[in-house]
């Protein structure tokens, strides 16, 4: 799994462009003024730092998985240092995140797969004014994260705990439209396509889903594939670490990969 995982980042580097070798307008300004944007930010500073504490501690707690490749519970003890080394989003990917979020200007953000809030916190300083919806499977999990914002005042996150299978559709019917959509936290293909479906009734010509992990397996890989040539899909951009989706009406339908070294 992880030589093709590295054969798969290889051919990406490859094949990927960067901003100048885009001819759509919209794909190429949100290269240059959000993808490409690596100028240090205020907010940044505060969630790093947070990063840096959960490094370093080495309390254990029990992760109650839904997983990647099982429907079972599987009940592991971890020290929170090494879920924060091993399961956050890398710093550079996690603010990118939160570039796409500000630029998004969302009224609600959900994200499904919490962790340690880490990004969580980053998608709530992005959108200040927003309410993000964050869904966590593991509750000792979720219960780092709550300190992790209470930690930084951050106060504009609706935490929910369970089984995103049965606390996603309820999120989602209570939005008008969806805005900004974060999709982590189980990389099966039959589970990403059922939230991608979920989703769809809800999305308009200024939504944002974003798809973590779409070459971690060959599941999702050819989950990635079925969401691109869904015809409510009009653009779509390959960062190799996540994907974007895009509604926009008008649009002639085009997929982009772009090269990020997270």
């Amino acid at each position: 799994m992880l030589l093709q995982f590295i054969t798969d980042y290889l051919k990406h580097r490859l094949t990927a462009k960067t901003r100048h070798g885009t001819h759509s307008p919209f794909v190429y300004k949100l290269a240059d003024e959000v993808i490409y944007d690596f100028s240090d930010k205020s907010e940044y500073k505060n969630i790093e730092e947070q990063r840096k504490k959960l490094f370093n501690d080495d309390s254990s707690i029990t992760v109650t998985d839904l997983g990647a490749g099982s429907h079972l519970n599987k009940n592991r003890t971890k020290k929170v240092s090494e879920i924060a080394k091993n399961a956050l989003k890398s710093p550079r990917l996690a603010k990118l995140i939160y570039r796409l979020a500000k630029n998004t200007n969302p009224k609600t953000v959900i994200e499904l797969g919490t962790c340690l809030g880490i990004t969580t916190s980053y998608l709530a300083k992005a959108c200040p004014g927003a309410e993000v919806i964050s869904i966590e499977g593991c509750p000792q999990t979720a219960g780092v994260a709550r300190n992790n914002f209470d930690d930084m005042g951050i106060e504009n996150i609706e935490l929910h705990v369970g089984n995103f299978d049965l606390i996603l559709p309820d999120v989602i019917a209570k939005q008008p439209s969806l805005d900004f959509v974060y999709i982590d936290g189980n990389h099966r293909k039959e589970a990403t396509l059922n939230y991608f479906k979920w989703c769809l009734p809800r999305v308009t010509e200024s939504s944002l889903l974003i798809f973590d992990d779409i070459y971690w397996s060959e599941g999702m890989k050819e989950a990635w594939a079925e969401i691109k040539r869904h015809p409510q899909v009009t653009v779509t951009i390959d960062l190799f670490w996540i994907g974007l989706v895009y509604f926009k009406k008008g649009q002639v339908k085009e997929h982009f990969k772009l090269k990020f070294k997270q």
